[in-house]
């Protein structure tokens, strides 16, 4: 059993090290293991290529026969892109296998199990399951609620402000920070942040590392207030996409659209439908959100229970002041007991910042 973790350990560091580039389809890593040792190695990298196994298969070659393998995620039991991973491990000739968590999605789930069981192979299931879970958060949420999976991302001050009463935000925290929350642009399909954010700043939202990746920049503008100039209407860098409301100024809308920004009406009146926003990003395949906001656009999705993680970067900084921006505002709850509590939290330092994960809980 030991040596099932330490192996399953190494197969989720391999899937981890393709974070970023296999959305929508989920993290998985294998390891091939005969005679006490690695003869083959494998992730998936790109959505539509071959899968962890036949990676790791293809390394091991003869070698794989009457040896484990130890994979992140069920294999897989169906025809899409690519073949069936079970029936591929069944022909190599593994004798057992070991796997992390069964796929979630309810159609398919077990059927990759029940192949290899019926070919007379050892399948051990639920080895480092909650790292195998937790590595896949974002295509299980997909798989399963047919929703992206949300990040809220913040850099703060100790007393919770984003910039000063001015609208002087840089910079709150350290490059260290400023690096890690980069990676995280880059681990994300989409970008969100609201109007103001980009009258106040004109960012980018760019991935600014080495052979990163630019996600799809989505912008809340309920009445197409937009600035002609912005940053995400002009430089190419990334597509650039626009929520309203029902009813927009329709000139501005028609001069966007000409300029090949893609503008996307809800049907509320006044503001953005958050959920038919959500909707939206789910039927283009985009199954991952990060939300870099103000105060008004955090708060909304907070409230509305669309978040699912939150990303603090805590600088060890003090602003004050009633009229700097604070990272959440918007009403607010009326009492402590409303107040929603973060779940699951860790904390680590990087340079002289913290940086602070956890997951709302929601009263069902």
């Amino acid at each position: 059993m030991l040596n099932d973790k330490f192996y399953m350990d190494l197969a989720v560091q391999n899937a981890q090290a393709m974070k970023g580039q296999t959305d929508p389809n989920p993290l998985v890593g294998a390891i091939i293991v005969n005679d006490n040792r690695i003869v083959g190695i494998g992730a998936h990298m790109k959505a539509g290529e071959a899968h962890a196994e036949i990676h790791a298969l293809q390394m091991a070659g003869a070698k794989a026969k009457g040896g484990t393998i130890y994979v992140t995620l069920e294999p897989c039991s169906h025809h899409g892109k690519t073949g069936p991973c079970a029936e591929a491990i069944v022909e190599a000739g593994i004798k057992r296998v070991v796997i992390g968590t069964l796929d979630p999605n309810p159609i398919v789930s077990g059927n990759g199990v029940k192949i290899l069981e019926n070919a007379g192979i050892t399948v051990v299931s639920g080895v480092e399951s909650e790292k195998a879970w937790q590595l896949n958060e974002v295509f299980n949420k997909f798989i399963t609620h047919k929703k992206p999976f949300v990040t809220l991302k913040s850099g703060i001050t100790l007393d919770g402000k984003i910039a000063t009463h001015s609208y002087d935000s840089k910079w709150i925290t350290s490059e260290e920070s400023r690096l890690d929350a980069h990676q995280l642009r880059n681990e994300n399909m989409a970008i969100l942040v609201g109007v103001n954010t980009v009258i106040h700043d004109n960012p980018e939202l760019t991935t600014r590392i080495q052979n990163g990746r630019n996600p799809i920049r989505i912008i809340i503008d309920s009445s197409l207030k937009i600035p002609e100039d912005a940053k995400v209407l002009n430089d190419k860098k990334a597509d650039t996409w626009i929520f309203t409301s029902q009813y927009p100024d329709a000139a501005k809308e028609k001069k966007l659209l000409s300029g090949g920004i893609k503008v996307v009406r809800t049907s509320s009146l006044k503001n953005v439908d958050l959920s038919e926003m959500l909707n939206v990003l789910e039927e283009s395949q985009i199954s991952s959100l990060l939300i870099e906001g103000g105060g008004t656009i955090n708060a909304s999705f907070l409230e509305s229970h669309l978040i699912d993680k939150v990303i603090l970067y805590i600088a060890p900084k003090l602003i004050g002041g009633k009229e700097a921006p604070s990272f959440l505002e918007g009403k607010g709850f009326n009492k402590m007991s409303e107040a929603i509590e973060l779940a699951d939290m860790e904390i680590t330092k990087i340079g002289n910042n913290f940086k602070m994960v956890g997951y709302p809980i929601y009263e069902a």
